[in-house]
């Protein structure tokens, strides 16, 4: 049975104007093997996050995963998993990874150190990499390129979204480097700003930008689709770009892009996919 695409198509788009302009550009069949795997992978995360998220909700959404992979699935976006992984070896431990990085949310959530954090940015975003990878036409090489640009966005959601977190008892920021800065928690949730909380942001800032380089060299071992994944790319990277201009207020503000301006990164994508190996993005 053919999957609804439509339907999936129109989750895609509800759920991240940024992934679904992307996937645009991908040759059609790769498109839809994109969506299918977005949407799965969304859904785990409404599984958690979503009204009635929790423990069991988690589980039914991986039933449905177990359900796909083994050829018997049931539910729209089960049948779109189904079919692309009949065509791409999608591999089923960068989904088991990712259940991990989605129990880590279900409870608070605190991180002693960066390696934790780049940790958890693997499992629930380097994964996608992962499962972007084979629709893309990528081998070993573009899957660890993958990796690193999936913990880029990752933690690019993570700087811009602290306040938010806070409000659900998540804080992903590393408690040593809270220390280093001489941040306090209870500053945080408070909405004041510590005196040491702007180096803290411009070195976590850092840290995503060296993922996105290294990332992105990735594009060059892909045979379709380099300019749809440099356009989620530099998406993103185009809201660290706001995150400083707004001097890290991410404690009751969202840094966010445009239509108009995403638009414009366009041509930036269109050039990165055409760029002949070893030159600058």
């Amino acid at each position: 049975m053919e999957p609804d695409w439509r339907a999936l198509s129109r989750l895609v788009r509800a759920h991240s104007a940024t992934f679904y302009l992307g996937s645009l550009l991908f040759p059609k069949e790769e498109r839809k093997g994109a969506w299918a795997v977005y949407a799965a992978c969304r859904l785990g995360d409404e599984a958690v996050d979503g009204e009635g998220g929790g423990e069991e909700a988690l589980a039914r959404w991986w039933a449905g995963v177990e359900r796909a992979y083994g050829g018997r699935p049931k539910e729209t976006w089960e049948q779109g998993l189904a079919w692309a992984l009949e065509r791409w070896p999608i591999p089923l431990e960068a989904f088991l990874h990712m259940r991990e990085g989605f129990q880590t949310d279900l409870g608070p959530v605190r991180f002693q150190s960066e390696e934790e954090l780049l940790t958890y940015c693997y499992r629930v975003a380097g994964t996608v990499g992962r499962m972007m990878v084979p629709i893309a036409g990528g081998g070993k090489e573009a899957e660890a390129k993958a990796i690193r640009l999936g913990q880029a966005m990752q933690l690019t959601n993570i700087l811009r979204d602290v306040g938010e977190d806070l409000q659900r008892d998540r804080l992903y920021l590393p408690l040593d480097l809270l220390k280093a800065h001489g941040v306090e928690v209870e500053d945080l949730r408070a909405g004041r700003v510590p005196p040491g909380y702007p180096a803290l942001m411009r070195a976590l800032e850092g840290k995503a930008r060296a993922l996105y380089r290294e990332g992105l060299e990735g594009l060059r071992h892909l045979r379709v689709g380099r300019a749809a994944i440099a356009l989620a790319a530099f998406q993103y990277q185009g809201i660290l770009d706001k995150l400083r201009l707004q001097g890290y207020d991410n404690l009751g503000r969202r840094a966010h892009l445009k239509a108009w301006e995403r638009a414009l990164l366009l041509p930036r994508a269109l050039l990165a996919a055409r760029l002949p190996p070893g030159e600058a993005l």
